[in-house]
């Protein structure tokens, strides 16, 4: 049962890099800066150690290198073409939390140095897969169990798309202690089962490692969370979460297991497109919608149990959803 050493593996490391990594961060005083315009409560989280996503990134290495070997030596790459693909986005966040660190604000690159970098990111992933033979340009739709023919240059421009929202999207929702932790862990798990059931047991590996180090992680960010995954973690997240969709050839179940993600994403964009629209009125309270319900009195702890729960049952129904997309 290689999944299970490679959840043991990944919650192990995670945990232990946790009792490290977060008295690194303070000493070297790498925490978080709160946006002013977020709610005022959040203000004593600033300086919390950010960056924790390190210590899951790092397990989740391990763990498919260690519970992953066999199917390396059987040729079976695909594991980690999708690890170090999430890890480019990784490294993009990494760079992004170290600017905001450096210069002691909340921007670290620009929209459009982050958008370039995602794009060519998934550009090279999307093109990788295919010479693997890993893709086609079928996109399945799930439930309905058929296949939508599009040509190849259409559906690079709309994997390209896809991936940079999801991305972002999981990144968005990382505004509260434990949130995309939380909500990530049902996917990854879902992502094992359906591993499983297509008889991918190099996928099995990496979504075990993922349910494994963050399962870990959350020890340490959940509320109130004693370190931030940071961009270097939550667009690490997204990467992962995208990147085995495509593996799997299921890329239209993102928006079912990721209802969370896109929600929190189209409450920004309502948002920002109301207030241009109505010259200063707002939609919500505040943008994304997890800030919304805390300001409509939902607590953080709440927020983490809806959302997560929420993403569990439709990560159940998305399951039924895909699980004839191949002969068994």
């Amino acid at each position: 049962m290689t999944y299970i050493l490679s959840f043991i593996v990944a919650f192990g490391i995670a945990a232990i890099a946790g009792q490290i990594l977060i008295p690194v961060l303070r000493r070297l005083k790498a925490g978080q800066s709160i946006r002013e315009d977020g709610p005022t409560w959040h203000m004593s989280k600033q300086g919390t150690p950010t960056m924790g996503g390190l210590m899951f990134i790092f397990a989740i290495a391990v763990a498919i290198v260690t519970a992953g070997a066999e199917q390396m030596r059987l040729g079976e790459w695909n594991h980690v073409h999708v690890f170090l693909f999430a890890l480019v986005f990784g490294a993009i966040g990494f760079v992004d939390d170290f600017q905001k660190l450096r210069h002691h604000a909340n921007e670290g690159l620009t929209a459009s140095q982050k958008f370039l970098l995602q794009l060519a990111a998934a550009i090279a992933f999307t093109v990788l897969l295919r010479q693997q033979g890993y893709l086609s340009p079928n996109l399945y739709i799930p439930f309905l169990g058929v296949e939508l023919i599009l040509p190849w240059v259409v559906y690079m421009v709309l994997a390209a798309f896809i991936m940079v929202g999801t991305v972002n999207a999981v990144n968005l929702t990382d505004g509260i202690d434990g949130l995309a932790t939380g909500v990530t862990i049902p996917v990854a798990l879902f992502y094992l089962a359906v591993s499983a059931w297509y008889g991918r047991q190099d996928l099995m590996v990496l979504s075990a490692a993922l349910a494994g180090g963050l399962s870990a992680f959350l020890i340490y960010n959940f509320h109130p969370a004693k370190v931030f995954m940071g961009d270097t973690g939550s667009l690490f997240l997204g990467g992962m979460v995208c990147g085995m969709a495509f593996a799997l050839d299921v890329p239209l179940v993102i928006p079912i297991i990721g209802f969370v993600y896109v929600v929190e994403v189209l409450s920004d964009i309502i948002q920002v497109a109301y207030f241009k629209k109505t010259h200063g009125k707002r939609f919500f309270r505040m943008a994304p919608l997890h800030h919304h319900l805390e300001l409509s009195g939902w607590s953080e702890t709440k927020l983490f149990c809806v959302f997560s729960g929420v993403t569990l049952v439709l990560c159940v129904l998305a399951f039924i959803g895909v699980m004839d997309r191949y002969p068994v």
